[in-house]
């Protein structure tokens, strides 16, 4: 059950869901414009973040989209349109602080994805660690379309999914990928029928935040520091994971668990 809403400005909403509120609903919830991301928007999401990030009792984080046609149509172009050069330089560390903050949390993150998730839209799912999207999913980078490049991660995080070639031609068309296809691609994690992104991405979230919160954590951080590195950097990064872990209150009260058939009950520490 979905505990009382907390709201980060205008467009933003948290609520806690499960057993203990283990699993936070991150929802992006600007209807009027599908959620394009404004200053203010990307303010609130990086606000929201930082408080989710340092809240230990959060497992698991569910990015979300109250919008029925839309999980984001990237950056607010009218915004945008409005603005000098001076205004758009003020703008940047804003709006990266908005992707960096979805990428940065150190739990599990899941996006759940229908309708059109493009641009900034689209870089905020491949910030997240998994990405659910039903069968109305279109998703793409178009950005060099109007005049500009990736700027919210997407030129680092679709090559690192999809590799370098198919990231390349996919950001040069600025083509629009429909579900299917997207699946396919690798640029989406897990397709669901129409209309259960949403409740499956939660569920998905029940079932790692059952899981210790400390072993959560450092398995996140092995995972993306590790990654891109070579096999023996990458396998330090690993033991470093693992000592941070090897001695704390969750490796005891998991193995006691197992040995007397039962629940684990998580210290968190």
């Amino acid at each position: 059950m979905a505990e009382a809403e907390e709201r980060y400005g205008d467009f933003v909403s948290v609520r806690r869901h499960g057993d203990g509120g283990h699993v936070a609903e991150l929802a992006l919830d600007r209807p009027k414009a599908m959620n394009a991301v404004s200053t203010e928007m990307a303010r609130s999401i990086a606000g929201a973040c930082a408080a989710l990030g340092a809240d230990k009792g959060v497992r698991v984080v569910v990015l979300t989209s109250t919008h029925e046609r839309a999980f984001c149509v990237g950056a607010d172009l009218k915004e945008r349109n409005s603005f000098s050069d001076a205004d758009l330089v003020r703008q940047r560390p804003v709006t990266r602080g908005a992707y960096t903050g979805v990428l940065e949390l150190p739990v599990p993150t899941i996006a759940a994805v229908h309708g059109f998730a493009l641009g900034g839209g689209f870089e905020l799912a491949l910030s997240c660690d998994v990405i659910v999207a039903d069968r109305t999913a279109v998703v793409g980078l178009p950005e060099v379309s109007v005049g500009v490049i990736p700027g919210g991660g997407g030129t680092q995080l679709l090559p690192r999914r999809v590799g370098a070639a198919r990231a390349a031609e996919l950001i040069f068309t600025a083509r629009r990928v429909e579900a299917v296809e997207a699946r396919e691609l690798g640029l989406l994690d897990v397709l669901v029928d129409e209309g259960r992104d949403r409740e499956e991405a939660l569920a998905l979230a029940e079932r790692m935040a059952g899981n210790s919160p400390v072993g959560l954590r450092a398995a996140k951080r092995a995972l993306r520091v590790g990654h891109g590195l070579d096999l023996r950097a990458g396998l330090e990064v690993e033991d470093a994971a693992w000592r941070s872990v090897a001695f704390s209150g969750d490796r005891a009260e998991g193995v006691a668990a197992f040995n007397e058939k039962r629940k684990p009950a998580w210290p968190g520490e």
